[in-house]
């Protein structure tokens, strides 16, 4: 994997760059769909590629793990060929879902002991097997096993967690360098910076993550409940300490205002589930707003679900008939929402990437967040 930066905004930190895999190039910011299982939920690959059009995906190994197991898709020729995307894919290394089965998990310092959210069944992940798994899932960009600290929590144990990652770490380089490439293709291993909201734990966690001078690396444990303000303080401490010349990704965020402010502060990559859940759900993202389509308001709203087309297809449904979908519980209803939303996200960080290069990225996210401040 490679990097260019390739301009850095003046009146903030935002910055535009590429990142190169042999999957293809992705230019930053960037913001990563979720494919949890190998797919975006109710969205088919072609759709993807052609109406969201992201340049990277994210996929979870936990749940590639557990269905349809790493040998299944090793045996197809790794997740690319498995799913028939031929874009760049990234792997959560699993850590998060392991802390969100905070009720059926054991920590420890080999690893994580924890139960099956599908059967019960009994399973573990060490950093080794974290990494082994990804190598034969055989994404991309593939992350290191951590402990994601859940919030609030006590200092002494923010501090162990964080510590434990960080051997964690050492074990996964070593196992990342000590194993031979399953594929014809290249992969790049990213550390992940913990240390929950706490400053001096933060500034020790980068430190200690830009030493290894790995070639992207992640900032975790954030937008786990604590306050936007919070999220941002520790991320403006972080990237103030990371590489400049190696790309940043924040995990797990979050909603269009949460990216700007972030890119903002020095981010180049996102994923979040929020844009895809919340659409199943009849959420909608806008310029102008949020929509709960299901709202008795829209039940004779004819015009088109959002006048700014975000996508390279036409989309052009309206409020009204998008309602009644969401109320008669057809598939496509949520179907169309999701490709909205996501090409909304995809729109909003390349339009991002646009105003960067131009110089007027500052004064265009300062309008952009008051205008997407409202409930429709």
């Amino acid at each position: 994997m490679e990097f260019e930066l390739n301009i850095t905004d003046l009146k903030s930190k935002a910055r535009a760059g590429v990142i190169s895999t042999d999957h293809g190039i992705i230019e930053t910011p960037i913001f990563m769909p979720v494919g949890t299982a190998a797919t975006i939920k109710g969205v088919h690959q072609r759709d993807v590629e052609n109406e969201i059009n992201p340049d990277i995906i994210l996929s979870n190994t936990y749940h590639l793990y557990l269905r349809p197991g790493e040998n299944i898709i090793k045996k197809a020729g790794g997740i690319h060929k498995f799913m028939n995307w031929n874009r760049s894919i990234l792997t959560d290394s699993g850590g998060y879902q392991v802390y969100s089965l905070s009720n059926n998990r054991k920590i420890k310092e080999e690893g994580v002991e924890f139960k099956s959210h599908i059967d019960g069944s009994l399973h573990f992940f060490s950093p080794e097997r974290a990494i082994k798994i990804q190598k034969s899932i055989g994404a991309d960009i593939i992350m290191a096993f951590d402990e994601c600290a859940p919030y609030p929590c006590e200092f002494n144990y923010a501090k162990k967690s964080m510590e434990m990652t960080h051997r964690w770490l050492k074990r996964c380089f070593k196992e990342f360098k000590n194993t031979a490439p399953k594929f014809d293709y290249n992969q790049t291993l990213f550390p992940i910076v913990q240390g929950s909201t706490y400053k001096d734990l933060r500034i020790h966690s980068a430190e200690f993550i830009a030493n290894t001078q790995a070639e992207g690396n992640a900032i975790g444990g954030l937008s786990v409940g604590e306050p936007a303000e919070e999220m941002y303080g520790m991320t403006e401490v972080v990237c103030n300490i990371l590489p400049k010349d190696k790309p940043r990704y924040l995990m797990g965020v979050g909603t269009p205002i949460n990216l700007l402010e972030n890119i903002s502060l020095g981010i180049d990559m996102f994923d979040c589930v929020m844009p895809s859940r919340n659409a199943r759900n009849g959420m909608l993202f806008t310029i102008d707003g949020t929509i709960n389509i299901k709202n008795k308001k829209w039940k004779d709203n004819f015009d088109e679900i959002d006048s700014n087309n975000y996508s390279f297809v036409d989309l052009s449904y309206s409020k009204a008939y998008l309602r009644h979908l969401f109320i008669t519980k057809e598939a496509l209803g949520r179907q169309i929402a999701t490709i909205h939303n996501l090409a909304f996200y995809i729109w909003l960080v390349k339009e991002a990437r646009k105003q960067i290069i131009k110089g007027t990225f500052f004064e265009w996210k300062c309008k952009m967040i008051k205008r997407m401040n409202n409930r429709l």
